[in-house]
């Protein structure tokens, strides 16, 4: 085998070896790139309780409840509602209304234990997907938005 050939296997040798990298990383992630899920697609989906997933849509008003560092908090897409609860400090932004992404686990009784709690920075922003979530399920409209994907809330 000459030098030439020798290098034009290893090249073809390393082509594949990409190939199927690239192949197995897109099947094996192909369920699971998704930002957040909705309290309707945990409806939907059933998830199992110990599941560790990102959850995300809005605080429903009335529903915080702060004491000390334990808070409890229902986070709804406007059709479905899952009860959170998180023990540690909270973002100063989190209140009734507001846009939330939570990252945690479901218990045997359907209640998130959150780990992480994420509010919007400010009035006007909305992560894009929970927009459009609130979208779908018509809640939510489009209004002047920003490249962060902000929408504004229908009266």
């Amino acid at each position: 085998m000459t030098r030439k050939q020798r290098r034009l296997s290893l090249i073809a040798v390393g082509g594949v070896t990409l190939a199927f990298a690239a192949g197995l990383m897109g099947w094996a992630f192909s369920g699971s790139i998704k930002f957040f899920n909705s309290p309707t697609d945990l409806a939907e989906k059933h998830v199992a309780p110990g599941t560790r997933i990102r959850l995300g849509g809005l605080v429903v008003n009335g529903s915080l409840v702060k004491n000390g560092v334990d808070v409890r908090f229902e986070v709804t897409d406007g059709k479905h509602a899952v009860p959170v609860t998180y023990r540690g400090i909270t973002p100063d932004l989190l209140r009734d209304g507001q846009g939330v992404v939570v990252d945690g686990t479901i218990d045997g009784t359907g209640t998130f234990r959150a780990d992480t709690v994420l509010a919007k920075h400010d009035e006007r922003y909305m992560p894009r997907e929970v927009a459009e979530a609130l979208k779908k399920e018509g809640h939510w409209k489009e209004g002047e938005a920003n490249q962060t994907g902000a929408a504004t809330r229908t009266p």
